[in-house]
Order: structure tokens, then C-alpha cells, then sequence
């Protein structure tokens, strides 16, 4: 006797099969029909992309529930003291950063291919691939664009928030992965837009 390999379809291998609380096997939809699946390395490079953005948001919110992160008290008691408005804020735009950067993984899944079953009206109708690219490109282009200009001059976040040596270095260290977002999402994109034409 020999012993056979099935050979599986592209389209097949892209299924992931995922468990339930319950212990129940669920299989995700597979991609659009003629899309290949993402690469290996795309798939890892859209989880890095969401990841760039954790570290900074933990930062920002620490420092608005007044966990000592090296900002001036002074800042931090004028702005988050009573844990309002200011601190609201931060928690809303650290959230608002990361979703954003969530949505990178829509390149690499298929409800980046294909509306989820279950959305109304519109549910596994395929998505055109310029209505993912356009705007991620266009995120690319603007994240990358800002945050290399925010690192071109530090010294006046420095002073706003009264940041000194290792103070610095700590925001420098949960700021930095910042930089790699816009690059990160682009090559993600790249990726998307040549396995769906």
C-alpha cells in the first residue's frame, strides 16, 4: 500500500479552524474565489502593524490614570487629575489608534476579501480591492508621514510634558515601534492589492 497526500487547493488552505468556548470547530470563510491566500509573512508583518501601536497607547493611558510614566505631575494633575475629559480623551485616541491599526489585519482575513455572512443585504459579496487599497495606501502614506515628522523635532514634547533623561528614553522606547506602522501597513497593502487583482 501506498500512502497518499490529499493535495489542498489554495483556496482551501486558507480556512482556519478555530475552536469555540464551547469546544465546537468553526471554519472561517475562505477567500474570495480566484484570490490566492496572503503570504506567510504578510499575515505575521499585519499582526506586527497592530502591535506598533500598543506600546504607546499603554503609555498614554497609564500616564492619564496618573501612573508615574516620567510626565511632569504638574502636566498630569492639570490635565488628568480627576480622571475627566482628559483622561477620556486619551483612552478615546489610544483606542481610536490601535482600531485603526486593526484594520490592517483585514488585508490578510477573509472578511478583507469578502463581506462576513452575516452583515445584512450585503453579506459574502465580495469586496473590490480598491475599496481596501486606496484607503489603506492612503493610511500608509499619512501615518508614516506624521509620525516621521513628530520624531524630526522631540523637544517640544519633551517640554510639554517635562520628560528628562531616562524619562526620554522611555517614551522614545514605546514611541519608536510608531515609525514602523506606516512602512509596515504599506508592505500589507502591497501584498493585498497584488493578491486581488
Amino acid at each position: 500500500m501506498t500512502n497518499q497526500t490529499t493535495k489542498h487547493r489554495p483556496q482551501e488552505m486558507s480556512t482556519v479552524d478555530r475552536r469555540t468556548s464551547d469546544g465546537s470547530a468553526t471554519v472561517a470563510a475562505p477567500p474570495a474565489r480566484g484570490v490566492t491566500p496572503p503570504p506567510r509573512w504578510a499575515r505575521r508583518l499585519a499582526t506586527l502593524t497592530v502591535l506598533t501601536t500598543v506600546p504607546s497607547a499603554l503609555w498614554r493611558m497609564a500616564m492619564a490614570v496618573g501612573v508615574p510614566v516620567g510626565a511632569d505631575g504638574s502636566y498630569v494633575d492639570d490635565h488628568y487629575g480627576a480622571l475627566g475629559w482628559g483622561t477620556a480623551y486619551v483612552f478615546g485616541l489610544s483606542l481610536l489608534l490601535v482600531g485603526l491599526a486593526l484594520l490592517t489585519l483585514g488585508l490578510v482575513r477573509p472578511w478583507g476579501e469578502r463581506v462576513p455572512r452575516w452583515v445584512p443585504f450585503i453579506g459574502e459579496k465580495r469586496i473590490p480591492p480598491l475599496a481596501a487599497v486606496i484607503p489603506a495606501g492612503a493610511g500608509a502614506v499619512a501615518v508614516t508621514s506624521m509620525w516621521v515628522g513628530v520624531f524630526s523635532d522631540l523637544g517640544p514634547i519633551f517640554a510639554l510634558y517635562g520628560l528628562d533623561g531616562a524619562e526620554r528614553a522611555v517614551l522614545l522606547l514605546c514611541y519608536s515601534p510608531l515609525l514602523l506602522w506606516g512602512p509596515f501597513l504599506g508592505a500589507v497593502t502591497v501584498s493585498y492589492a497584488k493578491r486581488t487583482r
